[in-house]
């Protein structure tokens, strides 16, 4: 096939059979937080000699008119603390974004300090559909006690959480699949959503999906030429992939990607794994996940 752009994604859904993409890992969070992250990035080269551009460095109005336009029907706005106390405004903020942007699906967070079971409770009575933990940037023990009973209401309420759990691109004190892996024997019907397809511990992180029903991966960033050269997914891995075809979800990093956005979807196509495969990951699997609203997954 000829290389995918962005201004033939929308083409490419019709011939998939697709009504538009939905998308799992999206960020959206306050400007001044935003900028700090696209701070990090531009720091990088500095830090540890890694080019890593922002492809859509837009401002939020363009970004999301820019996200319909690329086919994303429906998506998460991801956002996470580095500290305490940042928690709660966060998921005000995001309850309001939500209001305000139909096709995205409301997306809290939280971190290991007192009170985190009340605010996420409250979160999730006031409508958070979706959760995003950072371990490598948060720095906290997933199975610090201050998030047994917030990990307990995620499992009991059948909401997905995010994880950044995986070691890339840089490794924190907490990340790899040892300490997430305490939290599911815990929890074992958490709806885990590994992020990055826990890069580049994919091995260890698909075993835990065989090991746990509710465990999901989300495709962010791999199979990308970008991510292929710095932590490549084994080829002897790709049947996996098959196997799990129903719990692997399409994840991109809008707008914080140094490529663009169809190059994430053509690394799928070139996987091989049929049309089926791709219509489940980059639609129906985030779908259901989701629980994306009907108007909103089909239209």
């Amino acid at each position: 096939m000829a290389p995918l752009t962005d201004a033939g994604l929308r083409d490419f859904c019709d011939e998939l059979g697709i009504p538009g993409f939905v998308d799992a890992h999206v960020h959206f969070m306050p400007e001044r937080v935003l900028h700090k992250v696209w701070a990090y990035f531009d720091a990088l080269p500095a830090s540890v000699g890694l080019e890593w551009p922002i492809e859509y460095r837009l401002a939020e109005a363009a970004r999301l008119e820019l996200l319909g336009e690329l086919g994303v029907i429906v998506h998460t706005a991801l956002l996470y603390p580095h500290k305490p106390a940042m928690a709660t405004w966060l998921n005000e903020w995001a309850l309001q974004f939500a209001r305000d942007v139909p096709n995205c699906v409301p997306t809290g967070t939280f971190f290991p300090e007192p009170g985190a079971a009340d605010y996420v409770r409250a979160g999730i009575e006031g409508g958070l559909r979706a959760f995003k933990a950072h371990l490598q940037v948060g720095a906290y023990d997933p199975t610090d006690p201050q998030l047994d009973a917030v990990w307990g209401q995620l499992a009991e309420a059948g909401i997905p959480i995010v994880c950044h759990c995986g070691s890339g691109p840089l490794p924190g004190p907490y990340t790899g699949p040892g300490p997430i892996s305490a939290v599911l024997a815990r929890h074992p019907t958490l709806t885990l959503v590994v992020a990055h397809l826990g890069s580049p511990e994919y091995a260890e992180f698909l075993a835990l999906a065989d090991a746990y029903p509710n465990v999901h991966l989300d495709t962010t960033m791999t199979f990308t030429d970008f991510t292929e050269r710095m932590a490549p997914f084994p080829p002897d891995l790709r049947p996996r992939l098959r196997d799990l075809g129903d719990r692997i979800v399409l994840g991109s990093d809008y707008p914080n990607i140094p490529y663009p956005y169809a190059h994430q979807v053509e690394s799928l196509v070139r996987l091989d794994l049929g049309d089926d495969w791709l219509r489940g990951v980059l639609h129906d699997n985030g779908a259901r996940l989701l629980r994306a609203s009907s108007s909103s997954a089909t239209s």
